[in-house]
């Protein structure tokens, strides 16, 4: 199977990109796994006719709006991020009215008609140095995830309208997950993402992106590492740092939907070209401007 995976991708000058959280067997043959931002700046940069984006949807829309040129695959079109289905654009647009003249900062992890109606777009691992930026901004309205908004406010001090929105993969992550592994591992750091419950991380040593996970467990000390996030990342820790040991806070940690893509489904998509994610010329050229936005800003 991974032989004619191959030969496709070769036949289709075709390029696989792997979100962290994936399974292990399709971070194996990605050409490219990271984050979310790493992925943007990826199929910014791609020089490839398709791009099978191995993640949710909201991942292969940006690849859409960044490589308008390019066939983007998601090889389960069923793969939905369940944090980006809690705001819509409608849903957007009334709270704009609310709150006239606000400057809307929204997570990457929402759909390309919210980020068409957004001002700036981020993600975790650059989301504080964005806010810390707005300095013209009188009031922000961040959407959709709150948690990931609070953790900003206590970073930059700059109050924000927070969407309630969460993701529910990190809302298994409990705080008593985390004194328990403490109790059980004393010697070990604590390393959390952003979109997790504030009582958790008060109780994490670093609060990182996933790709600022895997730089950071490359550079400490720490041979034991108690990991707060979906747990496709442990793979690629265990990869990397082949002689430090890595703990799940929750073996529940697991997104379903990141899970629904395969070897076989990669396959089937090279092979029938499909699902192709297409985001509308005039959403893409409204999204764009807040994706380029982020992206001019990370560079800075």
């Amino acid at each position: 199977m991974v032989d004619r995976i191959l030969k496709l991708k070769e036949t289709r000058n075709a390029i696989i990109l792997s979100h962290n959280y994936q399974l292990g067997e399709v971070q194996d043959i990605a050409d490219f796994v990271g984050d979310s931002l790493e992925l943007s700046q990826k199929a910014a940069k791609i020089d490839a006719d398709v791009i099978v984006f191995c993640g949710v949807n909201f991942m292969a829309e940006t690849a859409s709006i960044l490589c308008p040129d390019k066939v983007v695959l998601l090889p389960d079109a069923q793969a939905r991020c369940p944090m980006a289905d809690m705001i819509t654009a409608e849903a957007l647009r009334h709270k704009k009215q609310e709150l006239p003249g606000a400057t809307v900062v929204c997570y990457i992890n929402s759909t390309a008609e919210v980020k068409a109606e957004s001002d700036f777009c981020c993600t975790s691992s650059n989301a504080v140095k964005l806010i810390e930026s707005l300095n013209h901004a009188n009031e922000v309205l961040f959407v959709p995830d709150q948690y990931l908004g609070y953790y900003i406010e206590t970073k930059t001090g700059k109050k924000m309208t927070l969407w309630p929105g969460y993701c529910p993969t990190h809302g298994r992550i409990q705080p008593q997950h985390v004194i328990r592994l403490k109790q059980e591992y004393p010697q070990a750091e604590v390393i959390v993402h952003p979109e997790c419950h504030p009582e958790v991380i008060s109780l994490a040593d670093v609060v990182l992106s996933t790709g600022g996970m895997c730089r950071y467990v490359k550079e400490t000390t720490a041979e034991d590492i108690i990991v707060g996030t979906e747990i496709g990342i442990i793979h690629r820790l265990r990869k990397e740092s082949p002689g430090k040991r890595f703990i799940p806070v929750s073996e529940q940690a697991i997104c379903p939907r990141m899970k629904l893509i395969s070897l076989e489904k990669i396959l089937w998509s090279l092979e029938d070209m499909t699902p192709v994610v297409k985001v509308h010329e005039e959403t893409r050229l409204k999204a764009k401007k807040a994706v380029d936005r982020m992206l001019e800003i990370s560079k800075s």
